[in-house]
């Protein structure tokens, strides 16, 4: 493929789209003869049949055995590695508990995703010195690693039947995400191993299995080495797949779309890769595209292309799309093709592709453009991490997490430091949030080049993909080896795409290293520097890949060394980082840069900051905690964010018993023209909102009530309110969403607070909040997990109770297959309880794989 310059792919008025349908349509190692010819347009596109069959795909989430191995202690290691010939016959895994007769009835019962380093204890450092305490706090106080042998294997078995019927069939599974090292056994045998915690894998498993019989699974993951220097888990915990197709079929990953729009539409080139693992056929591909509404749009049938057997092949299809409907933030319209590969007039495979339609652009001198139209990236990073689950996250608690930060203004989200689960960017894809998604592994050695190409193929068509990263803060970034990796992995990256820049995320050495060979330079923190890489690079498009690295903990407004807590006002952060104001003003006050991605979105376990020491186990970085409880920077992003909609934040609390007299500082994050701040009904005095600012007062505390009342245009809008909380009296208790599906996978977040008799916030309530759940109608649900927000807080996750922190605490709960209704309900000793119901609606049969 020719060299795409910096120049031709970002300074042109060309759009990105444009330039890849001009790449190569045959994926590589394809002889160009196996393309295609040109193909017919159906005038009437024909209905597509609604099931997905004859390819399955189910879902093995359920009926899963699970137990810690040893990883020093091959005896308690079921076996493994205890005699030295484990390797000696072909493939054949001699331990006992790959056997289909192993007894693993004291084993635990789990269900996907699972995370086993949630429920262990927290613990600290078992070796003396400075370096092994650090590692366990960026860890999150939990025993995994070298030190803690016994609790870094895990186990997990489950069995299954394949039918008479899946004779001639390819078997696979697929894997979203293992954390971290595994070996998958079937049927005694070892097919497969993965090194990386986050990198999707398919292993084919065809030669392995038992036709018409029982099947047993087995998979040893080896969380000894971790790849982050915060929390990443433990286990199996993202879904896991068993896909069934015919011989000729499209292999995964196998389609991709590219759009060019134009003044009259868009011209799409598609591009199918085919495989056929059976005897030599003709087999001929129909696309078809489903406009947003689900209606067939267009219809294409190709030529049929003779592979074969176990040849592969590619055709490339190329169509106009007259008025496409643009995936945008605002209107996020997301297209279908739906791919039918046929033999002999039959249809033997039927692939699904969402895909969406729109233009990027980076220019070095005004920033990013969708669709044309100048767009300022407002983005967080962020972990898979959250309060109750660990890193085990349902599909419906990712898509929650962007809902939460979409509702603040944010509109872009940056995959911090590895390939996303597809739920989340399912979810972006829907929502209209841009990504930033970025590989684990910057290297273009063999595993480093694996998982990119895994990463890029799997989300190539997403609409809201709109940077690569090839890397974070890596060492070799400014050297002369970082330009050589950089290098390699934007030629691979150009080969599979081509639609899209790349970036790297830079921590000093701008313009040193792989800097040039960036499309879009990444920069971490440094507003010192970025002025004057600008005009020494005045060509390169540039973008805060992470910024602010604010420190506060949720409902603290004072410093509390002993209990480790930062005071919530935009005033805390370490030496290479900034407030939210600092950064997002001085951002904002640039064309040229595109925007940026705070650090972070939420809290999330280990890389405790600026507490390393026990007992802190979460970083204080979030916007929102680990929970998802705003804080106060929250509303100063809401206020600037969405600065279309009038918003009003008066903070902090007003409950200060002893502290009378004491001078309080009160602030207000507005984006209206003026605040005006009341104490006990006496004016302070009005002050002018300034762009990007916030307001602050110094106010003697007295109980009562402090009020802000905003302005616009000369008139009163908003009025914001905080009172002197009584006694606590009593819990509330709400839900995100109140109407679920039965389906075993959704889930409800819900929030308790602690409040006074007249429902005020009791701001430093600690009660113990016991949940329990109650079916009503013969609906079923579970308590998922519970959270606080509590940084330094050594409760367990999946427990039916909680301290509150601040007077709040959090529970999830997770539906069952029967339709109904529960109820939930909130208890502490000494208070009022609540309840609220959960309505579970019939949902469709999730087609997944039962046990033997």
């Amino acid at each position: 493929m020719p060299d795409l310059t910096r120049r031709r792919l970002l300074a042109t008025a060309a759009t990105l789209p444009t330039l890849g349908a001009a790449l190569s349509t045959v994926p590589a190692g394809v002889p160009s003869a196996m393309a295609a010819p040109a193909q017919s347009a159906a005038a009437s596109p024909a209905p597509v049949p609604a099931d997905l069959a004859p390819r399955e795909r189910l879902r093995m989430n359920d009926g899963w055995r699970f137990h810690l191995g040893h990883a020093a202690d091959p005896l308690q290691d079921f076996g493994f590695g205890a005699d030295r010939s484990t390797y000696a016959k072909s493939g054949d895994l001699s331990a006992p508990v790959a056997k289909a007769d192993f007894d693993d009835k004291d084993w635990a019962a789990v269900t996907l995703p699972h995370d086993w380093a949630v429920d262990l204890p927290f613990a600290q450092a078992r070796l003396p010195g400075k370096e092994a305490a650090e590692a366990m706090a960026y860890q999150g106080f939990k025993p995994l690693g070298r030190q803690f042998p016994e609790t870094s294997v895990g186990w997990y078995r489950r069995t299954f039947t394949l039918p008479a019927s899946d004779a001639g069939r390819r078997l696979s599974l697929e894997f979203d995400g293992v954390a971290r090292n595994c070996l998958v056994v079937l049927n005694g045998f070892i097919v497969a191993t993965n090194e990386s915690g986050y990198a999707p894998f398919r292993v084919d498993i065809t030669d392995f299995a038992n036709i018409g019989g029982a099947n047993t699974l087995v998979i040893r993951v080896d969380a000894t080495l971790g790849e982050a220097w915060s929390y990443e888990g433990a286990g199996l915990y993202r879904p896991v797949w068993l896909v069934k197709t015919a011989p000729a079929h499209v292999p995964q990953w196998g389609t991709f779309v590219r759009s060019t729009v134009t003044p009259g539409g868009a011209d799409l080139t598609i591009t199918t890769e085919l495989a056929n693992e059976g005897p030599a056929a003709d087999l001929t591909v129909r696309s078809t595209v489903l406009d947003p509404d689900g209606k067939a749009a267009v219809q294409l049938d190709a030529p049929p292309v003779a592979l074969g057997a176990w040849e592969t092949g590619a055709v490339t299809q190329a169509v106009p799309l007259p008025a496409p409907a643009l995936w945008s933030l605002e209107a996020p319209k997301l297209y279908t093709l739906v791919t039918e590969v046929s033999v002999g007039g039959a249809v033997v495979d039927r692939y699904h592709t969402s895909f969406g339609i729109r233009t990027l652009r980076f220019d070095a001198n005004e920033g990013f453009f969708l669709n044309g139209r100048p767009v300022k990236v407002k983005g967080t990073c962020n972990h898979q991490d959250h309060a109750g689950v660990g890193f085990a996250v349902p599909d419906r608690l990712h898509a929650y997490r962007v809902e939460r930060l979409k509702e603040m203004g944010a509109n872009a989200w940056r995959t911090t430091h590895h390939p996303p689960a597809p739920a989340l960017l399912d979810a972006c894809d829907r929502l209209g949030i841009l990504v930033m998604e970025e590989t684990r592994q910057m290297s273009s050695n063999p595993e480093g080049m694996s998982q990119l190409e895994r990463m890029v193929r799997r989300d190539r068509n997403r609409p809201s993909v709109f940077l690569w990263s090839i890397g974070n803060e890596e060492i070799h970034r400014g050297t002369e080896q970082g330009a050589r990796i950089a290098a390699s992995m934007k030629r691979a990256v150009y080969r599979l795409d081509g639609t899209r820049p790349i970036t790297e995320a830079f921590n000093g050495k701008f313009g040193q290293g792989a800097s040039p060979v960036l499309d879009v330079m990444g920069f971490n923190y440094y507003l010192d520097e970025i002025d004057a890489f600008h005009a020494r690079f005045p060509n390169q498009p540039m973008i805060g890949t992470e910024t602010a690295s604010t420190v506060c903990t949720r409902g603290v407004y004072a410093h509390d060394d002993a209990r480790h807590y930062v005071p919530a006002y935009d005033t805390e952060y370490p030496k290479w980082a900034s407030t939210a104001e600092q950064w997002w003003t001085f951002y904002d006050s640039r064309p040229f840069l595109s925007g940026g991605f705070a650090w972070t979105g939420f809290d999330y376990r280990g890389e405790p900051t600026p507490f390393i020491d026990w007992p802190n186990t979460v970083s204080n970085f979030g916007i929102l905690d680990l929970c998802g409880f705003p804080k106060d920077n929250y509303h100063y992003y809401r206020a600037w964010w969405r600065p279309d909609q009038p918003h009003l934040h008066l903070f902090p609390h007003w409950t200060w018993p002893g502290r009378e007299g004491q001078d309080i500082a009160v602030w207000c994050h507005s984006n209206l023209d003026a605040v005006e701040l009341f104490v006990n009904g006496r004016s302070l005095g009005r002050k002018d909102v300034t762009r990007n600012r916030h307001l602050e007062w110094t106010v003697p505390y007295q109980p009562g009530a402090i009020e802000a009342h905003g302005y616009k245009d000369g008139r009163r809008v908003l009025t914001q309110r905080q009172e002197t909380a009584g006694p606590a009296h009593a819990l509330t208790l709400s839900a995100d969403r109140v109407k679920l599906l039965a389906d075993g996978d959704d889930v409800a977040v819900l929030s308790a607070s602690v409040v006074d008799a007249k429902g005020r916030l009791v701001p430093d309530a600690d009660h113990l909040v016991t949940f329990t759940i109650a079916s009503l109608e013969g609906g079923g649900a579970r308590l998922l997990g519970v959270g606080n927000g509590d940084p330094t807080s050594l409760e367990p996750d999946h427990a039916p109770y909680r301290k509150a922190f601040k007077g709040l605490c959090g529970a999830i709960v997770q539906t069952g297959k029967q339709a109904g209704t529960v109820r939930v309900t909130a208890k502490a000793e000494g208070l009022k309880a609540a309840t609220v119901e959960l309505s579970l609606e019939k949902a469709a049969p999730v087609a997944s794989v039962g046990p033997a």
